[in-house]
């Protein structure tokens, strides 16, 4: 089946590919669980993080806002010694931060899709070279989040996250599931 320009053959990779980008996500947590992952790919490949997923799950309390925001910097300090996550403190303290955020949020899915009028944005790129690395609505996502106290989510990781929630549709004509966007 052919991908996205991005994918590789990692059987991790096509399964995320195939199943999780580019599919919309209301569920909060799920939501929340993404924010932090894209903020933890900063400088990275997502392939990295995807990797460490699972890990990730197991030392950031399964993405618990709750459990994040009281996390304290001797908890931290713990999961600064893991080889299985990305060991730097200032993603992890952003994890604790913007958990702290969320928590202050009235209605998280409600904000974070409010960027795309509450609708998937199906952009038609024909190749890699049409989709952009930021949009408006990212940078104004990224603006709104940094004002309520969010850490780690400039304008790229903003569209990165919007694609990956399924915010907005940026399979490319040479990818099998853009057949399915209709």
């Amino acid at each position: 089946m052919p991908r996205c320009f991005w994918c590789t053959d990692d059987p991790l990779y096509m399964a995320y590919h195939d199943e999780e980008w580019g599919v919309p996500q209301r569920d909060p947590g799920k939501l929340f669980e993404l924010l932090l992952l894209e903020g933890f790919q900063a400088g990275l490949s997502w392939i990295t993080v995807l990797k460490k997923r699972e890990r990730y799950r197991e030392v950031l309390f399964g993405f618990d806002p709750a459990r994040l925001a009281a996390m304290s910097d001797a908890e931290i300090e713990e999961r600064m010694q893991d080889p299985g996550i990305i060991r730097n403190r200032l993603k992890l303290n952003a994890a604790r931060q913007n958990a702290r955020a969320w928590l202050e949020l009235e209605d998280p899915v409600e904000l974070l899709w409010s960027f795309v009028g509450g609708e998937p944005k199906i952009n038609r790129f024909r190749d890699r070279s049409e989709v952009p690395a930021v949009t408006p609505e990212a940078e104004a996502m990224s603006k709104a989040l940094k004002k309520k106290g969010f850490t780690f989510v400039g304008p790229t990781i903003c569209y990165a996250y919007m694609q990956a929630a399924g915010m907005v549709m940026d399979h490319t004509q040479d990818c099998d599931r853009y057949a399915a966007l209709g």
